[in-house]
């Protein structure tokens, strides 16, 4: 029989969750008061060292109807807060009542423990195979002269070392409230010196690295403009100044969403810190009728005492064992072809078919027609939202094209962006209010397009019925979901005023709802999402999409660093990365064939290029390239991930990957600049059987596992820029 993962002390009040690696504890404290102990290393047992001590600090008031000076919700660690509790550091919710006030007072209420992990209604979330994997607290908060309870959700798994937290808000009384701001989780650390580590970013130069000490005060790390955008990754990590990618504590944080997003720090007075993560508050007001319940989503959180490394390899586990529900998500993934830079909106049938015929000779296995093959589009200035075939370019209808393709032994893709609309399209034409848009103004447009208003159910329904009709008469095997805007124009027509604060989140919950639809009417089609490449690349995407375009830069170089930072949360069969031409035409770099091939390798390998233009060496490459990739994908894409060098901190990146059961091992080092005088370097290797002896397949030498790991290996010395070298070495008998 399994152990618990969950004891109670039911006469302190002392909660620990704990697996194998982990522990989690909180208790109830004066004046109802759900305060946090610990999250971290696994503990047997708790004997009561960290009730939290009693202080008399000015300026930090204490419960009402109180004496005691020495304890005070304002710097006690807390699990969750609100305003008007005299806790003056951010709260975790904020509630406005009918007579205008925004105050609440939390008191823990009770207790359940229910086995295995409930479903978040209309969201996507970790879930279990069985109940017994996991095991689930939820502890009620009320507000009690409001009615208003908060179910705080803490779910651990018997074999990850991952909590999953949310809340979810109840109003059991009998007026109306108002959900200003609603954190999924809230934690509290005391005589902790960390540093941050988030993922900003921009348009084609998503999450990159950035490490940063926490001075007092509140640091916001966020986005607001509708999605979980380019700008700021729904990530963050709290490590100790000393920690790298192999040692050091790391307390790792990833919010299951793909909206509005927030995660606070807050330093405070005393040199604690705080941390809410959850929904924005920007522009959020969400109305909560007496009787009606709103669950917010859920934060994935893992604790590494190992580095980085163990908290990257920690979520790339949850994200794909238990986010992921797609049955592709175990399959390698094929290599393909997209037409995008090689013709862009100039094509033809006719024009097609020599990419596909060079694609079945190099050994491809997939050809994906992107952006321009419906209603009129030439450009991009049409015809979002008019989703039948183009005439002009096939006039023989879509599944003309596509048997020709599947004839050639080639799978067949399709590019959408189901969340659009054009002025210029018979959709608006005939439902102008479908655009979203405030009344009485002008919308925005940006890339002369325009959103749809996906809160609404009918929208919903009209581009489900076009996408639906599409993949059903064409065989298609593959859809690329591309979204090529932020949101602006907040408003939902068909809401009054006081609900008009809950449409980004409508929003959300309506491209959750038409995504569901799709994958699963069409399970046998591998979906993978995009936006605008890495701007809405998260676990929330993940449970619908089991691999997102990781960036629309497809330099190389580039690509380190937006690769090299993605790895720090998901898993590299989430990333898609393609080989194009050189000079890149996003920066005009000239980088090797050979290290845009291995580079792409990192993640799921594909080619964004017209392959009819490549001289026949380059095609000699491809096809070497294509052979090697397959015999060392199921490998790459589902090994064991470790980062071994760092972009950001040198002049290469190297990276490598071990099968589950320690045998094959690919490890790539990519070299940026050449020098006159180069120093020497070496690559260590992680995570081999120390008492394996590994063969380089290339060279058939022999090396120890303890002798890789622990002496390493002199890098090459070219005299060329942007170089790469990738190992292949397989443990023997």
């Amino acid at each position: 029989m399994n152990a618990k993962l969950i004891t109670v002390d039911e006469k302190k009040k002392v909660f620990h969750l704990h697996n194998k690696q982990i522990s989690y504890l909180l208790s109830v404290d004066d004046g109802g008061t759900l305060s946090h102990l610990y999250f971290g290393k696994r503990v047997r047992g708790y004997h009561g060292e960290l009730k939290y001590p009693r202080l008399d600090r000015g300026f930090s008031g204490n419960l009402p109807n109180s004496k005691d000076r020495t304890f005070s919700r304002d710097t006690i660690l807390r699990e969750y807060s609100a305003a008007g509790e005299m806790d003056y550091r951010m709260p975790a919710t904020i509630v406005q009542q009918e007579n205008g006030s925004n105050g609440l007072f939390l008191t823990y209420k009770s207790y359940q423990i229910v086995a295995g992990k409930p479903t978040l209604k209309n969201l996507p979330h970790a879930w279990v195979k069985d109940d017994d994997e996991a095991a689930t607290l939820i502890i009620t908060l009320e507000d009690k002269l409001t009615k208003l309870e908060f179910d705080l959700l803490y779910t651990i798994y018997r074999d990850y070392p991952i909590i999953a937290r949310s809340t979810l808000a109840k109003n059991t009384g009998k007026e109306d409230l108002y959900l200003e701001k609603i954190a999924s989780l809230e934690i509290d650390f005391a005589d902790k010196d960390f540093e941050s580590i988030t993922l900003p970013g921009a348009h084609a130069n998503e999450r990159h690295i950035q490490r940063e000490k926490i001075n007092q005060g509140i640091h916001t790390y966020a986005s607001h403009r509708g999605t979980s955008s380019h700008q700021m990754n729904p990530f963050l990590a709290l490590v100790d100044p000393d920690t790298n990618e192999n040692s050091g504590d790391a307390y790792g944080f990833s919010l299951v969403y793909s909206g509005n997003h927030k995660f606070e720090l807050e330093r405070d007075q005393i040199n604690q810190l705080r941390l809410n993560i959850g929904i924005n508050d920007y522009n959020f007001k969400w109305k909560l009728e007496a009787g009606d319940s709103f669950q917010t989503p859920e934060v994935l959180m893992t604790y590494s005492d190992h580095g980085l490394n163990q908290m990257s390899q920690a979520f790339h586990a949850i994200i794909h064992d238990r986010i992921m529900r797609s049955k592709f998500k175990d399959q390698v993934r094929p290599i393909l072809v997209n037409n995008w830079e090689a013709t862009y909106f100039d094509f033809t049938e006719e024009k097609l078919k020599p990419i596909v015929d060079k694609a079945k000779e190099l050994g491809i296995e997939m050809f994906v027609l992107d952006d321009g093959w419906f209603g009129h589009r030439n450009d991009d200035n049409s015809s979002l939202g008019d989703w039948y075939v183009n005439k002009e370019k096939f006039p023989d209808g879509l599944r003309h094209f596509v048997d020709y393709v599947h004839d050639q032994g080639l799978k067949f893709g399709l590019w959408f962006e189901p969340e659009m609309i054009s002025i210029d399209s018979d959709l608006y034409r005939a439902h102008p209010d479908y655009l979203m848009k405030v009344p009485n103004r002008q919308p925005s447009p940006s890339r002369n397009q325009y959103l749809l208003d996906l809160g609404r159910k009918e929208v919903r329904d009209n581009i489900f019925d076009q996408i639906a009709k599409v993949l059903k008469e064409n065989k298609i095997d593959y859809v690329k979901w591309d979204m090529n805007r932020h949101l602006s124009d907040i408003y939902q027509n068909n809401l009054p005023a006081d609900k008009q604060g809950e449409v980004y989140h409508r929003y959300v919950l309506g491209l959750y709802d038409l995504s569901n639809r799709l994958v699963e009417v069409f399970p046998d089609i591998l979906f993978e999402g995009c936006s605008g490449g890495g701007g809405r690349f998260d676990a929330g995407m993940a449970y619908y999409t089991p691999q997102i375009w990781t960036s629309d830069n497809t330099d190389a170089i580039e690509r380190l660093t937006i690769q090299y930072g993605t790895s720090l949360v998901y898993p590299q069969s989430m990333m898609t990365s393609h080989v194009s031409v050189s000079p890149n035409e996003q920066n005009g770099r000239i980088t090797p064939f050979n290290t845009r091939g291995e580079v792409a390798m990192w993640g799921d390998l594909g080619y964004e290029l017209d392959l009819t233009k490549l001289s026949p060496k380059e095609q000699e490459d491809v096809k070497k390239q294509v052979a090697e990739y397959k015999k060392i994908r199921q490998v790459t894409q589902y090994g064991q991930l470790y980062r071994l060098k760092s972009p950001l901190t040198s002049n290469q990146a190297a990276w490598m990957v071990v099968s589950n059961d320690q045998k094959e091992v690919i490890v790539t080092v990519v070299k940026v600049m050449s020098k006159a005088q180069p120093y020497f370097t070496k690559t260590k290797l992680v995570g081999l059987d120390p008492e394996k002896e590994y063969e380089d397949t290339a060279t058939k030498e022999v090396y120890g596992g303890d002798e890789l790991m622990n002496l390493g290996f002199y890098d090459p010395v070219e005299h060329a820029d942007f170089t790469s070298k990738m190992y292949h070495f397989k443990a023997i008998k």
